[in-house]
């Protein structure tokens, strides 16, 4: 009994995930660097031996928490720990830091914890900050945008969360939007960065 009990928490696990998924718009554009692959289950943590790691592996003392890396067509990127991209939400603000992205939300798109400034690599650690969220605990910001993992990059180097729903994209070094256009200069443009 106990082992028909278990199959079924794990299958209702999947039909959660599987709707909290779809429920956020994940079906926006995906962009992955180099072939594709059959991600694993969107819950699955991030591996401390992933393939983006240093040739030499680095103490946890050494390893920065925070750093960039080259994504395509995207250029350079944040990256946790790990090399997993970093993610800004146009939801959210930048002065003051806010966060938008909480309940089922914050499910699909983690909020990055805090790091101590000097586990900081390639990112101007004056840029680093923190916000607390609605549920009281502390988030990561650059340029006071508030920083997010994208479940479904189950990979070092995974891009996946670049564009979704318009509102989502990987973050520069100085906060910014990777990969997305330039400001036109003429008045009549619109949209606010949406439909990219």
């Amino acid at each position: 009994m106990p082992t028909l009990r278990r199959a079924a928490v794990l299958a209702a696990a999947g039909t959660a995930v599987a709707a909290l998924v779809t429920g956020c718009g994940s079906s926006g554009s995906s962009y992955s660097p180099g072939s594709a692959t059959t991600p694993a289950s969107p819950s699955a943590p991030a591996s401390p031996t992933s393939p983006a790691s240093p040739s030499a592996p680095a103490s946890p003392a050494e390893k920065a928490a925070l750093q960039t890396a080259t994504a395509g067509s995207l250029g350079t990127v944040v990256t946790d720990g790990n090399g997993f991209t970093l993610y800004r939400f146009d939801k959210d603000t930048a002065k003051p830091s806010m966060s938008n992205c909480n309940g089922n939300c914050a499910s699909l798109w983690p909020p990055v914890a805090p790091v101590d400034k000097g586990q900081v690599k390639g990112v101007d650690p004056a840029l680093v900050g923190t916000v607390t969220r609605a549920d009281g605990s502390k988030q990561l910001t650059l340029n006071g945008w508030p920083l997010y993992r994208y479940a479904p990059d189950t990979k070092a180097g995974d891009t996946k969360g670049q564009g979704v729903g318009g509102t989502w994209f990987a973050s520069t070094p100085d906060g910014k939007k990777a990969g997305a256009p330039a400001p036109a200069t003429s008045p009549s443009t619109g949209g606010g960065g949406y439909g990219y």
